[in-house]
């Protein structure tokens, strides 16, 4: 039986992950950044910076500084840090203090200069441990903050170790949805950041809810083009993991990669648009590896290679769209 996790992040999404782990009755040792942001939590039971108006449950609630002493007493290991920092936080962990247990990541996007996704990434820094489990959407930290009802997909292929770690997130606000493809998950996680920041930059070039609709219709047909040869499998698009993540993304308040791509569709130069985020749009950097990994695939995706024309070419994004509304259908 799951008791004991440790929850490797302190921004917004590991805070949220904590919130549901032990309100859940599981005990979480959480990995933060500084002594001052854990001795925060302990006495005020608050993340100070993410999510500061959600309340923890510190009776179920470690913080630790020390990355070997938070794996110590742990079963699950689960990563929730932007995929930029992934590299540089593996790195901290030697394989004797993860030996025997489950692994999970939480990221979304590539980790940069490799190609690769966060599981796999992980699967490959750990091989012993074998393959890493997945979390993903559709869902929003601050929606879990305010306990508002949420589906969370956790995808892996050890039915076992799925449905132990679906038992034991057991809160009212979240629902948890068994999936079996944890490759296809993380990748159409990836593609739905860049699709966020395209309808962002739609939105802030005033183009309307009609618009935006087929962009995200047509984006669908991309994901699954890129599904298709990346990773084939029999696997139904319309599930949360891929169309309810998709949705929520390229349409929510909430998401930082529409909020980027409003910013820029609004005229604001790319570094003033990144400097204005508060958190990481991790469709940023994912435009710029995803569209190395299209040209070994030979994909032409529109929309994909638009945000990556826009944010990495310096392209206007007035003159792209207007290209893009010959594409779409």
């Amino acid at each position: 039986m799951l008791q004991n996790i440790t929850v490797i992040g302190s921004g917004s999404w590991a805070t949220a992950l904590v919130k549901a782990t032990s309100e859940s009755g599981l005990h979480v040792s959480w990995l933060v950044r500084s002594a001052e942001q854990a001795e925060h939590i302990r006495v005020q039971g608050r993340n100070p910076r993410y999510l500061s108006y959600a309340d923890l449950e510190t009776q179920n609630i470690t913080t630790y500084v020390d990355v070997k002493a938070s794996l110590q007493d742990s079963q699950l290991v689960i990563i929730a840090v932007p995929s930029t920092y992934l590299a540089q936080t593996i790195a901290t962990i030697k394989p004797e203090w993860v030996k025997n247990k489950q692994l999970a990541v939480s990221v979304k996007g590539f980790v940069p200069s490799t190609g690769n996704t966060p599981a796999v990434y992980v699967e490959n820094y750990f091989p012993a441990n074998g393959q890493a489990m997945v979390l993903a959407g559709p869902c929003h930290a601050e929606e879990i903050a305010m306990k508002r009802k949420t589906y969370l997909t956790i995808a892996g292929q050890d039915e076992k170790i799925l449905n132990e770690l679906c038992e034991a997130i057991s809160v009212p606000y979240v629902t948890t949805i068994q999936n079996n493809d944890p490759k296809g998950v993380e990748y159409a996680a990836i593609l739905k950041n860049i699709i966020g920041i395209a309808t962002g930059m739609a939105g802030g070039l005033n183009y309307g809810e009609n618009f935006q609709a087929v962009i995200t219709s047509n984006a669908m047909r991309e994901i699954e083009q890129f599904l298709a040869v990346a990773c084939p499998a029999k696997r139904d698009l319309f599930n949360s993991a891929y169309f309810g993540d998709m949705l929520v993304t390229a349409y929510s308040d909430y998401s930082r990669n529409r909020t980027l791509g409003k910013l820029i569709g609004r005229g604001f130069p790319l570094h003033k648009a990144l400097q204005a985020m508060e958190m990481v749009a991790e469709g940023y950097n994912a435009s710029k590896e995803l569209y190395q990994v299209l040209k070994k695939l030979a994909l032409n995706l529109p929309l994909i290679n638009c945000v990556y024309r826009v944010l990495h070419l310096h392209a206007n994004p007035f003159h792209e769209f207007k290209l893009i509304e010959k594409q779409l259908v």
